[in-house]
């Protein structure tokens, strides 16, 4: 499932091309060198000498807490190695406070870096990739062919949003209030969400339009007429601060509330790969998760390391430190990482899930790519390996 945020159209087509021929590549550059002691977390018996993270975009505050696995401002930074033609990046895994954990990770760029693949097929192409950033619709959608279990959510509450302009519609104060307001929509085709947005009479299928690609210029030539989905992390600043010819706020909900609740970017594995990688899953998943508490507590160092590798990377995606720090404070402001209903951080709900399987089962028959007969939430998450502790 794609999900595509603002990014210049110039140089996607080189982007792709280098990075679906660095895809497989066991290469780690400079970390691959590093000889530091191991601290009290040690993931080296346990895990594969080089954790592979496959992201769904390029780096930004929503995938801070794998940068923050790199420690980018301790004493191995010397040894991270960004990789601008791949769009990944390297290092020794560090967990905070505790040190290095003896192997390395290795986090590759999604989107346009991938050719707008979905993750999950990426991870059944690529065997190095451990984890992967999969959204729970995704996984009941696959269930079937491309089954995948999520161990930690890192977004408890999606930033996915339906955008307005409060000039032109002053009494438009929800996404349901667009129907009555007969406004245009633009969203990106195949888009589960808006799916049930219609299905459950939110919106008029008659005013979508699926012809949005990313770039602002529909909206912005619409002079405020058209609504438009985006990141509540992302889009709200850029169209107020950083895109020519708007310079203006916008007004959003949270498609979230309208009652669609998946869980976004999800950290997840090949289900038939959870036994046999459970002894390192259970070692590694708190040390992530430990991650995005520190990023949440303390973002600064790694949110200047995600903007230079981006500025490296000049693949088209614009990452301005003022962006990235309004990145963490929504995520804060609207509990977009927060812990899951039994305190945890990363946790999923099975009631929650539950209702995203009787929401989504229909939808995905109806379009010819059903869902695993009898799916439970047990099939598509666990929360066997987050600690209980580690809370925000």
């Amino acid at each position: 499932m794609k999900n595509l945020r603002i990014i210049t159209a110039g140089v996607l087509a080189a982007t792709t091309t280098v990075s679906l021929a660095a895809c497989g590549d066991d290469s780690t550059g400079a970390a691959s060198s590093y000889d530091g002691d191991i601290g009290s977390t040690d993931l080296s018996a346990a895990c594969p000498s080089t954790v592979t993270i496959q992201a769904d975009w390029f780096p930004g505050a929503e995938e801070g807490l794998l940068y923050e696995l790199l420690d980018p401002a301790g004493d191995s930074k010397d040894s991270i190695d960004v990789d601008a033609d791949a769009k990944r990046v390297s290092g020794p895994l560090i967990d905070g406070g505790n040190g290095y954990t003896g192997v390395n990770v290795d986090i590759r760029s999604g989107g346009p870096a991938i050719g707008n693949q979905a993750v999950t097929s990426l991870m059944y192409q690529d065997p190095d990739i451990l984890l992967g950033y999969v959204n729970m619709d995704s996984a009941v959608q696959h269930s079937e062919d491309m089954p995948t279990t999520s161990v930690m959510s890192t977004l408890d509450i999606s930033p996915h949003m339906i955008m307005w302009d409060p000039e032109t519609y002053p009494d438009v104060h929800s996404i349901a209030d667009l129907k009555e307001a007969g406004a245009d929509v633009l969203y990106f085709s195949d888009e589960t969400y808006m799916k049930y947005l219609i299905g459950a009479g939110i919106l008029d299928e008659s005013q979508t339009d699926s012809s949005y690609d990313g770039s602002p210029s529909n909206f912005v030539a619409a002079g405020g007429k058209k609504a438009q989905q985006g990141f509540s992390s992302t889009e709200p600043f850029q169209y107020e601060h950083e895109v020519d010819g708007w310079d203006k706020p916008v007004d959003y909900q949270l498609v979230h509330e309208t009652g669609f609740q998946t869980y976004k970017s999800t950290l997840a594995v090949k289900s038939d790969q959870l036994d046999e990688q459970s002894e390192c899953l259970e070692a590694l998943v708190p040390v992530i998760q430990r991650a995005q508490k520190n990023y949440m507590e303390a973002p600064e160092a790694t949110n200047d390391f995600i903007v230079d590798t981006v500025d490296q990377f000049n693949a088209g995606w614009i990452y301005g430190p003022d962006l990235a720090e309004y990145g963490v404070d929504t995520m804060r402001g609207e509990k977009l990482v927060g812990n899951g209903t039994d305190g945890t951080l990363g946790s999923f709900d099975a009631e929650r899930s539950a209702t995203l399987i009787d929401q989504l089962t229909p939808i995905f028959a109806d379009q010819g790519t059903p869902a695993k007969e009898g799916l439970t939430p047990e099939d598509l998450y666990t929360n066997e390996f987050l600690d209980p502790d580690v809370a925000l």
